[in-house]
């Protein structure tokens, strides 16, 4: 099957709500009791989990003849993770909950998300999955904290303080949480007397936005470690040391400047004449990049990230069994996160029903793209905490912390 097959089979999941094993299609009123004292109801057995999925299709632009490899993979994207909260939703329906999973294409309009609350089709929802971006996850954050409803930022790796919802629920981690925890694994590794940590910062938006809560990590928590900071690996040789052992975190993700930076790294850690003892830390999107595999490994390079995929492990090779068995495709990066995200809430409205939310904090959750741990802030609510060093070896990337 291709793409446009699965873009095609994808325009009947918008026609009406998914449905699970256990899904019932309709919601029955709540039954009106007269002559009944406050006292005197009984407590309301929570049989039904309403669960809205937003996430931006956009199949109403896409022509199959003229889409661009952009759009495809755009829709491609949206559809994977669909189907991935599904499977993880049918797959929780064993704890013995039935489940009604609303799914709404956002066309990653806010004006879509207006029609929506207008028409009142969240209203009975007891857990919103997305919007996916940004901007959608801030229309709708207003609709949350008014109605006391949680929402789930599935995919953006924005900071939580930007949607100011204590309802809101931040899977992955953003970038203060990637400097922290490379911040903490140096000083953790390094003794502050003969170390020095080196920042290559381009200085860029971007190259920013990493190293300014990394330099801050060190000042506030980690004052007696020399920090220096350089704008190339060429300005930083020309005043290293012998003997000092450095921890250099190249600060940026753009090729054109990555590559040749690796190169010169790796170069003068290999000198003939014995070389600098330094090892390198990378920026989380190198994951999504390609680089010298046999430099990065010389340099012991680490990086940090909130997905990998052990296909190795019994419980990944389940998924992908039952994921082409299910809907005859390969799953991809987003059909894991969705699976992930639909069975750990799944249970969590199984085990614990209405008041899901009391153990959040509680139970951490070992997924197949990565864990879940959250704490909570009263401002800007639940953030997953759990992260991953990797470390390039073997040709592979290997879990170090």
């Amino acid at each position: 099957m291709t793409k446009y097959f699965k873009l095609i089979g994808a325009l009947l999941i918008l026609v009406a709500a998914a449905c699970s094993p256990k899904v019932n299609n309709t919601v029955k009123k709540p039954g009106t009791e007269t002559n009944v004292t406050k006292a005197e109801k009984p407590v309301k057995k929570f049989t039904q989990a309403d669960i809205a999925l937003l996430i931006p299709f956009k199949l109403n632009e896409i022509n199959l003849k003229t889409a661009t490899k952009a759009q495809l993979d755009r829709a491609n994207m949206a559809i994977d993770f669909y189907q991935g909260v599904k499977l993880g939703i049918d797959s929780a329906t064993a704890l013995g909950l039935n489940f009604k999973l609303d799914v709404f294409d956002t066309r990653d309009d806010n004006s879509q998300l207006a029609a929506l609350l207008k028409k009142g089709s969240l209203k009975n929802s007891n857990l919103i999955i997305g919007p996916v971006f940004p901007e959608g996850l801030k229309y709708l954050s207003t609709y949350s904290v008014t109605n006391d409803v949680a929402m789930v930022s599935p995919l953006a790796a924005s900071k939580p303080s930007e949607f100011n919802n204590p309802k809101l629920i931040s899977i992955v981690n953003n970038i203060d949480q990637h400097a922290v925890k490379i911040a903490d694994y140096i000083a953790g590794h390094y003794q502050a007397n003969n170390s020095i940590v080196v920042l290559i910062n381009p200085k860029k938006t971007a190259d920013e936005q990493f190293a300014a809560p990394l330099r801050e990590r060190f000042k506030q928590q980690y004052p007696n470690y020399v920090v220096q900071e350089f704008t190339s690996a060429y300005a930083f040789e020309t005043r290293m040391i012998k003997g000092k052992k450095y921890a250099v975190v190249i600060c940026s993700s753009e090729l054109a400047f990555v590559a040749p930076s690796i190169d010169k790294l790796a170069k003068l850690k290999n000198l003939k004449s014995g070389g600098y003892d330094l090892n390198l830390f990378g920026h989380p999107n190198w994951a999504r990049q390609s680089y010298n595999i046999e430099q990065l490994q010389n340099l012991n390079t680490i990086i940090s990230s909130s997905y990998r995929i052990d296909y190795k492990s019994a419980a990944v090779i389940n998924f992908v069994k039952k994921y082409r068995a299910e809907f005859s495709f390969e799953p991809s990066e987003y059909s894991f996160k969705g699976f992930d995200i639909g069975f750990y809430f799944g249970k969590l409205l199984a085990k614990h029903g209405e008041s899901y939310l009391d153990y959040l904090i509680k139970e951490k959750y070992k997924g197949l793209h990565n864990n879940f741990e959250f704490e909570y802030n009263p401002q800007y609510g639940y953030v997953n905490k759990d992260l991953m060093l990797l470390q390039f070896k073997n040709l592979n990337l290997i879990v170090v912390d």
